[in-house]
């Protein structure tokens, strides 16, 4: 599949071209131009949301029945074009082709797991306390049109997690996917209108990301924000729904800490890290980032990591060879090398990597620095790329308060086969999600969000589904 037109869809129609003008979709693996994308102005915007309220009184109106058969058409559909999607999502995004695929995949189990949460939004009946009084129901209703902000790391999974939850509940959304990455989105909101969505409860819109959000926000039809990025924009963000005091939930990235306890084994642990540090060329929220290992294990896991690291074959996404692609964004690459600048200036050790690949496209060497000290920014902020840091510890109480070190707290992973330990690392690391003995966390059927600056609310199982509704007590007394 070549890579599409790009349209937005707005108001029941798709879109060729808008008031805010074009930009450029670019291919990270050779800087290559892909097509033009339209992007709305404000009298577009505002389209959107007046068609995200009209569209919720008829999509909300829809049974919830209903709007689980249309949810699971749409994942069958993902399924089908499965190949065409991921083929798209590579040319954009970058990461390799089987990646690709396996993204939208996954994508399409958690869209057709949330159809199914929607034939089972519980409310519950309490014994009223007071005579005369028939009954007490405590009731979830749809929150209302929905303005959804998402990244360009995971172009398909992101979208999916909110369209699917929002949809699922009965509400209406407004998907301002990334610039950077708009044709995997708008090929997923092709499918659900395919399998049956009312056109206006589905809007899809770029343009300049903070005009965007501003004019989306405030916009009185929208109830509620739902945001994926940075901690940075996800804060300000946040600070404007609740000005309007909108509902709001945001995951806004992590700092994971991997703990590699004196009894794992090295060679399995290494097996399982490094295809998961270096997936999407580091450019995971839960990606591992700084591993923690017992001092008498600590050379031969670093020594081991170095060397599976320069072993790694980077490449377009494209070639079935490559195990990691290129950096989404040129500027992606500039900051990675900062990160690595200044650690080694403050006395880290580069084991491997640490510098640009000369050759076209936004590639960066599979990176990993050793004795990186408690000041520099590789510890302090998320580098998002392909950087790992591998520490010495002496003791579980030096691992763990490391661990927590920092003002994130989305994903943590540990390696033991002790069952005590195990537990009290599940039970002290500070993270939303903590995964013993594996890197999978990341589930359909599993809440994901985190602790700290890393978010606000869950995506993601059935507690995702209930952050797009509300609460109502309904009591009804005997008639007078």
């Amino acid at each position: 599949m070549r890579y599409p037109t790009l349209e937005l869809h707005i108001a029941g129609r798709w879109w060729p071209k808008a008031s805010g003008g074009e930009r450029y979709v670019i291919n990270p693996a050779d800087g290559s131009p892909l097509a033009a994308l339209p992007l709305a102005g404000p009298d577009e915007l505002n389209l959107a949301a007046e068609a995200a309220r009209r569209g919720m009184r008829v999509w909300r109106a829809a049974s919830a029945l209903e709007r689980s058969q249309v949810l699971r058409r749409a994942a069958d559909l993902m399924r089908e074009r499965a190949a065409d999607i991921a083929h798209v999502l590579t040319l954009e995004q970058g990461k390799p082709g089987a990646e690709a695929q396996r993204e939208v995949r996954l994508s399409a189990d958690i869209l057709e797991f949330q159809a199914e949460e929607a034939k089972r939004l519980y409310g519950r009946s309490v014994a009223p306390r007071v005579p005369g009084v028939l009954t007490h129901s405590v009731l979830r209703q749809p929150v209302g049109p929905v303005a959804a902000f998402t990244a360009w790391n995971f172009p398909v999974n992101l979208p999916i997690r909110k369209l699917g939850s929002a949809l699922a509940a009965g509400c209406s959304v407004v998907i301002k996917p990334a610039e950077e990455t708009p044709a995997s989105c708008m090929l997923i909101v092709r499918a659900l209108l395919d399998a049956g969505v009312e056109p206006e409860a589905l809007n899809m819109v770029c343009g300049v990301p903070a005009d965007v959000s501003a004019l989306l926000i405030d916009h009185p039809a929208i109830a509620k924000a739902s945001f994926t990025g940075s901690v940075a924009v996800g804060k300000q963000l946040g600070e404007r729904a609740a000005r309007h005091v909108k509902r709001f939930t945001a995951e806004l990235g992590g700092h994971a800490p991997v703990i590699v306890c004196a009894d794992a084994d090295i060679d399995a642990v290494l097996a399982l890290a490094v295809p998961a540090k270096f997936r999407n060329a580091g450019q995971v929220c839960a990606s591992p980032i700084r591993f923690y290992v017992a001092r008498a294990q600590f050379a031969r896991f670093a020594d081991g990591m170095a060397q599976a690291a320069r072993g790694l074959r980077l490449g377009p996404g494209l070639d079935p060879a490559t195990q990691m692609g290129p950096l989404t964004h040129e500027r992606r690459v500039e900051e990675m090398q900062r990160f690595v600048d200044d650690a080694l200036g403050q006395g880290a050790r580069l084991l491997c990597g640490g510098h640009r690949v000369e050759r076209r496209g936004w590639f960066f060497e599979p990176t990993v620095l050793a004795d990186v000290p408690a000041d520099a920014r590789a510890l302090r902020d998320e580098p998002f790329g392909p950087i790992a840091i591998v520490q010495p510890y002496d003791t579980l109480d030096d691992a763990i308060a490391a661990a927590n070190a920092t003002r994130y707290g989305l994903a943590a992973y540990a390696f033991t086969r002790d069952l005590a330990v195990a537990h009290r690392l599940g039970d002290e690391l500070e993270a939303g999600m903590v995964g013993i003995n594996h890197f999978g966390v990341s589930q359909p059927e599993l809440p994901f969000g985190g602790w700290k600056e890393s978010g606000i609310g869950q995506e993601m199982g059935a507690e995702g589904l209930l952050h797009y509704t509300e609460l109502k007590t309904v009591t009804v007394g005997a008639p007078t």
